[in-house]
């Protein structure tokens, strides 16, 4: 029936889909791990609540009661909110940024395609994925185009300092770290938006970055 199309039946079915992404989550963790941890349950208490109220009339209160642990369990392991959803790939992006520095006056093209290829390399769905693709549900459409910035600034200057060491000129540098940097956030982006069909996010993340074969390393 057309009444199964409207964008109300459609809010509904995608709403739908994502409590059952949250309840996967639940039960995909690590194996031989009987149960979860605080800060697993943490993460799936606040992607519920963002899903039933949306992400601004949730607070850290309402996560931990539903979670059912302390406020100082929930500081335990995030800063914030915002932390919940970023705290996975903050981490993956805080082990490529120290690579790159450890790449010195070496640096070149392929070293630091392999080191971000790293970000994205066995990426399960988490929070931040699921927030992705539903962001509108969320409300978090706002939140994640500033904290995607803040990321995107990080790995960009990284990526321009590990060019410009290796004796690329300052302004090719910062072309080529924009261009980098956009490429992973983009990826993981698209990747979640399409859902497992879309494929592993390593795999966009290489049609991504032969986009910008253009844009060689070179000086």
């Amino acid at each position: 029936m057309r009444c199964n199309n409207t964008p109300h039946a459609r809010s509904w079915g995608r709403r739908a889909e994502a409590r059952g992404t949250v309840r996967d989550m639940k039960s995909t963790g690590r194996a031989g791990r009987p149960k979860a941890s605080s800060r697993e349950t943490l993460a799936e208490a606040a992607c519920e609540l963002f899903l039933e109220r949306g992400y601004d009339k949730t607070s850290v209160a309402d996560i931990t009661q539903r979670a059912g642990v302390s406020r100082s369990s929930f500081f335990n392991y995030f800063t914030s909110k915002s932390d919940v959803l970023w705290s996975g790939v903050d981490e993956r992006i805080g082990h490529a940024i120290a690579a790159l520095e450890n790449l010195g006056a070496g640096a070149d093209g392929d070293a630091v395609r392999g080191i971000l290829l790293l970000v994205v390399r066995d990426f399960a769905p988490d929070p931040l994925a699921l927030a992705l693709r539903n962001s509108a549900a969320m409300g978090l459409q706002d939140e994640l185009v500033r904290d995607t910035g803040l990321r995107l600034a990080r790995l960009s200057a990284a990526v321009s300092s590990a060019a410009h060491a290796s004796g690329v000129d300052v302004i090719r540098a910062d072309i080529v770290g924009a261009a980098y940097a956009a490429a992973v956030l983009s990826s993981l982006r698209v990747w979640a938006e399409h859902g497992a069909g879309r494929g592993t996010p390593e795999a966009v993340l290489l049609d991504a970055l032969g986009t910008i074969h253009d844009l060689p390393w070179a000086v």
